[in-house]
């Protein structure tokens, strides 16, 4: 009699987990993982095939080179060349009865041009000084000359250090981690190099699983044997090399959750791709998504070695609410903040050229919603892996 019991029970559990897999919003118009796949395939090839039959446009080719600037890779020695040139000129400057200082790229807002061409942001080439004998400048000067030659021991010892540990060499010049960050960003365009030929590097923050191997500093690492927790991507990419895979397509997820549920149910075994997180920026979606595809004002002057131009956007996007029947009670409301967020990106020029990015971003500020990628969650905690992402690859639902 128990057994019967609990076997209604059991019956009775089963008929309502299938009840609810059938209400699951548009899991009926799922089709199946080999067509999907199949539609992957031709995609990647397509895309590999415009890739290798195109030119990569630059500054020089689009007749700019002269009124915009943009930094390149250096070699430590090149770096070190560099610094003892700047220092000597500065020497002679001083010599001369001249005083001394440093002509620095303007980094701010008007100076960043956005050309539609590259579609990403890049630095001008206005430039201000920077003297020791000002007031109001002496300080900052002060802390590019330690900079500079902090970078120059960096060079000679061939070593790398973080942002962090380079404030830490000195505090009392210093004060805050933000003003010796920004005058490395100074001094990266002072010396026309990208922040990594200078040896200093972020710390380790970023995460990568799936179908990847590729060796670090000698160590050969497989991307599909690191568990959940993923490989940490390493900050001096220069250690990096020898990378291997068949990934069809790069999933970059912002939100730690999504990222430990994809890893978990092995999505990229599933549908062949790598999935990096960064785990989440306090910024709304669209806005971290324009920064990897054109590039962060902050970092204009470095745009051709940190945009993605071509990334798509997946969601959860501002038309998937009403679409994927999102409940009431997953919705947020939207702050003020994020409202004057969403008007400013409206009147960028990269958010113009893209008609899909106006509307959905124009739907947001309108019915001031928003909602995580968690709130897939509410149809079951699988949701994300086994019907919305297949969904979108499947229905090519990207923007």
């Amino acid at each position: 009699m128990v057994d019967k019991k609990k076997r209604r029970r059991a019956d009775d559990s089963s008929d309502s987990e299938l009840d609810r897999s059938k209400s699951l919003p548009s899991k009926k118009q799922l089709k199946s993982d080999k067509l999907i796949l199949s539609t992957l395939k031709a995609l990647a090839s397509e895309a590999a095939s415009t890739s290798s039959s195109s030119n990569n446009l630059t500054l020089a080719d689009l007749a700019i080179s002269s009124t915009c600037r943009e930094v390149t890779d250096l070699s430590l020695s090149s770096v070190q060349s560099a610094i003892e040139s700047l220092t000597l000129s500065l020497a002679h400057s001083i010599l001369s009865g001249r005083g001394f200082a440093f002509s620095v790229p303007s980094r701010s807002s008007a100076n960043q041009l956005y050309v539609p061409e590259l579609d990403r942001i890049v630095l001008k080439d206005k430039s201000s000084l920077r003297p020791y004998s000002n007031v109001a400048t002496v300080r900052k000067t002060t802390i590019t000359t330690r900079i500079l030659q902090l970078i120059h021991q960096l060079c000679i010892k061939n070593i790398h250090v973080t942002k962090r540990d380079l404030f830490y060499t000195d505090v009392k010049l210093f004060q805050d981690q933000t003003q010796s960050d920004a005058v490395l960003d100074d001094v990266s365009c002072i010396l026309g190099c990208t922040r990594s030929s200078l040896n200093v590097i972020a710390s380790e923050k970023g995460v990568v699983v799936g179908r990847l191997m590729f060796s670090d500093n000698g160590d050969m690492i497989d991307c599909t044997k690191m568990g959940m927790g993923g490989k940490a991507i390493p900050p001096n990419i220069d250690r990096v090399g020898d990378m291997q895979s068949d990934a069809l397509f790069i999933l970059l997820v912002e939100k730690d959750a999504a990222y430990i549920r994809l890893a978990e149910d092995r999505f990229y075994n599933r549908f062949p791709c790598i999935i990096v997180t960064a785990k989440g920026q306090a910024r709304c979606g669209d806005q971290i998504l324009s920064v990897y595809g054109c590039g962060s004002k902050n970092m204009s002057y470095d745009s051709a070695n940190l945009t993605t131009p071509d990334i798509k956007w997946l969601g959860i996007r501002p038309s998937d609410l009403d679409k994927y029947q999102i409940p009431e009670q997953c919705r947020l409301p939207m702050t003020e903040q994020d409202i004057k967020t969403g008007k400013d990106m409206l009147e960028e020029d990269f958010v113009k050229k893209n008609p899909g990015w106006v509307e959905e971003l124009s739907l947001m500020v309108k019915t001031k919603q928003k909602a995580e990628i968690q709130a897939l969650s509410s149809f079951g905690f699988q949701y994300l892996s086994e019907v919305y992402l297949p969904l979108k690859l499947q229905q090519k639902d990207w923007l």
